[in-house]
């Protein structure tokens, strides 16, 4: 913490505001009579442990769905207090939708989900959700997989996104060689978000993220998908993977661990509180990789970075901008690390049969003059394939959830899916991005932005102009096939989350 925040002066000031408090305390005799009580230890200690025990046995006994006493919802929100609907979402990091927000039927919201999440190669297989197979005519391919999830890589940093120049020279020259998604928006702005996102192909739900809400094992994974096609996967990253709940769901959703605690002495030789630098972190990646191809196993890797990320520090001499100067300096150095790391990737046997997949979790910036800015949202995907794809392109708009899907489509796969993203490549791709914060539910689409707010709430914009450093709207009218497919989106994804319908089922 003393590296990203001036510890010193904080504590300072804490200890000044409590030498004043405790001044007025006993200036005044407030705990004199505490003090002078003759009572024993025993007469004092049974109280104090009842006391102790009721806030600890209501934290692990009682939740929010013991308010609910009714089919009628007036008299479930009569029966509880606030304290009690707070701190229920509080333990479980979760909004209920159908309290706070606008909703249609449930048969409606349903119908309206399943018309966006259909494709022409896909079959439901029940009228309860959206569980479908997706077939592929033709061989399916083993390719491997690494997938680099950047931290707070926004899309205004790199030059061929439109941003700055000079910061990202490595990924400027791979986007050249590469697929290059120019039109890609994160689902929300925490790293947990984009990791939910990815892995399980879902819009994001008011709340945290699944990834760190309790009752997250056996989801819906793309985990389980490439492990029921052979493949070894892994999760890997350079900080401990209990922050934020991350081994604990990558673990119990189709991924080993290889976190912080996994590298040796020799592996880490940098490293920020946050976790060893980022060329140590790929520099693991390859040895998992070497490991995966001794096995004759295919291999997925989601690679989770941590040098951008305050106090913006890492190991001296890789750039021309010194170390803890900022957020542009740890920007290239991760540009480096990916840079060196693909140098190193070439000389590998298993680096021709390998999509490197390159993505952003979320924007460095998130807050704007409105609720959910586009360009705080707008983010780099590069797909880089030398000897499986043609570079190209592609401005469709699209989001975070599509990423699996389209990997799954490139490997020309037949599976079951309980996915909302779609194959971006499809030529019949309806474009359209799911954005978020832990309240504020978006769908941008047609060049429109309308969002879902508590209180059963949506409002809608047109998008005026918008780049990666801007966005500006004004306010429209909401259209019924928009409202359809925001309620569609989101109650439909709350929905079958709640049922536990979004669950794996080997």
């Amino acid at each position: 913490i003393n590296e990203s925040y001036p510890m010193g002066i904080l504590l300072t000031v804490i200890a000044t505001i409590a030498g004043i408090l405790l001044y007025f305390i006993y200036k005044f005799n407030y705990i004199e009579d505490i003090l002078k009580s003759k009572s024993k230890f025993k007469q004092r200690f049974k109280p104090a442990l009842l006391y102790l025990l009721i806030p600890v046995v209501s934290f692990a006994s009682v939740t929010e769905d013991f308010s609910k006493i009714s089919t009628n919802q007036y008299s479930n929100e009569l029966s509880k207090s606030g304290l009690y609907s707070l701190f229920a979402a509080f333990r479980n990091n979760t909004l209920d939708y159908d309290t706070f927000y606008l909703c249609d039927s449930e048969k409606n919201s349903l119908a309206n989900l399943k018309n966006h999440v259909t494709t022409s190669n896909a079959v439901f297989l029940n009228s309860n959700d959206i569980e479908r197979n997706i077939v592929n005519s033709g061989e399916e391919r083993d390719y491997n997989v690494v997938m680099i999830v950047v931290e707070s890589l926004s899309g205004k940093f790199l030059e061929s996104l439109g941003g700055e120049k000079g910061l990202t020279p490595n990924l400027d020259t791979l986007a050249q060689k590469s697929m290059l998604f120019r039109n890609f928006y994160a689902t929300g702005t925490r790293t947990v978000r984009g990791m939910e996102a990815i892995t399980l192909s879902t819009p994001p739900t008011p709340g945290s993220s699944i990834v760190k809400r309790p009752d997250n094992h056996n989801m819906y994974s793309s985990g389980f998908i490439f492990r029921n096609k052979g493949y070894e996967t892994k999760f890997i990253y350079g900080g401990y993977g209990y922050f934020d709940n991350m081994n604990e769901f990558f673990s119990n959703n189709g991924f080993d661990i290889v976190d912080r605690a996994k590298f040796n002495d020799e592996e880490d030789t940098f490293h920020t509180v946050w976790g060893v630098c980022d060329e140590d972190l790929l520099n693991k990646t390859i040895k998992e990789a070497d490991s995966s191809y001794r096995a004759h196993k295919p291999f997925m890797s989601f690679v989770m970075t941590t040098s951008n990320h305050r106090p913006y520090d890492y190991p001296n001499g890789r750039i021309d901008i010194p170390s803890h100067t900022g957020r542009e300096g740890a920007v290239k150095y991760t540009d480096f690390a990916i840079g060196d790391f693909l140098k190193k990737a070439k000389e590998k046997p298993w680096f021709k049969n390998t999509i490197f997949v390159i993505v952003a979790d979320h924007c460095a910036v998130s807050a704007g003059k409105v609720d959910l800015p586009l360009d705080k949202y707008n983010i780099p995907m590069i797909i880089y394939a030398p000897e499986i794809l043609k570079p190209q392109n592609i401005d469709k708009v699209s989001s975070q959830i599509d990423i699996m899907p389209t990997i799954f489509g490139l490997l020309n796969w037949s599976y079951k899916s309980k996915f909302y993203g779609k194959n971006i490549l499809d030529p019949s791709f309806e474009q359209r991005a799911l954005i978020s914060t832990y309240q504020k539910l978006g769908l941008y689409k047609e060049n429109k932005l309308s969002i879902l707010s508590v209180g059963r709430k949506i409002q809608s914009y047109e998008v005026l102009k918008h780049d990666v450093f801007m966005t500006e709207y004004k306010d429209v009218s909401t259209d019924m096939s928009v409202k359809d497919e925001i309620l569609g989106y989101y109650q439909g994804a709350s929905s079958l989350h709640k049922k536990r319908l979004d669950r794996y089922e080997n």
